[in-house]
């Protein structure tokens, strides 16, 4: 499969490697949405289940968002990765992975990583009224108070 990958995104990815056993893909925020419903729709790839979206500090303002997919047809995983350091914002994938819809609240509220186009992107675990994105490098380790 990681070969149908280079040839199909050969445009669009950063970087297509294994590594124990499972495939990932990197692409820039412009791709995001386009190689994402790809892997969903290609009858090659079929990657119909987001099991997992998780936002990384990095450090020095740079983000990561990590997330895996499952081929039930093909008994196949993947990691799609993409890097941001714009804010930062990608485009929401919910319109392809309906159930990205709190994992992208998640990291919104922890990370502050806005996914553009989200339905109704807010807090999920913080409470109504606080401040700042605890899983950030630069959050103070003592709260906001």
């Amino acid at each position: 499969m990681k070969d149908d990958l280079a040839q199909f995104f050969a445009d669009k990815t950063t970087e297509i490697k294994e590594a124990f056993g499972e495939l990932t893909v990197a692409v820039t925020p412009a791709h995001l949405l386009g190689v994402a419903r790809a892997l969903k729709e290609e009858a090659g790839f079929k990657f119909e289940f987001l099991s997992d979206l998780t936002g990384i500090d990095c450090g020095s303002g740079r983000f990561e968002v990590v997330y895996h997919l499952l081929s039930l047809l093909h008994k196949q995983r993947l990691r799609l990765k993409v890097k941001t350091d714009e804010g930062p914002k990608l485009p929401s994938v919910v319109s392809i992975w309906p159930t990205a819809n709190w994992h992208e609240r998640e990291s919104y509220d922890l990370l502050g990583i806005v996914f553009e186009g989200h339905p109704d992107l807010k807090r999920i675990i913080t409470p109504d009224g606080f401040t700042g994105h605890p899983l950030r490098k630069d959050y103070p380790l003592k709260g906001e108070n």
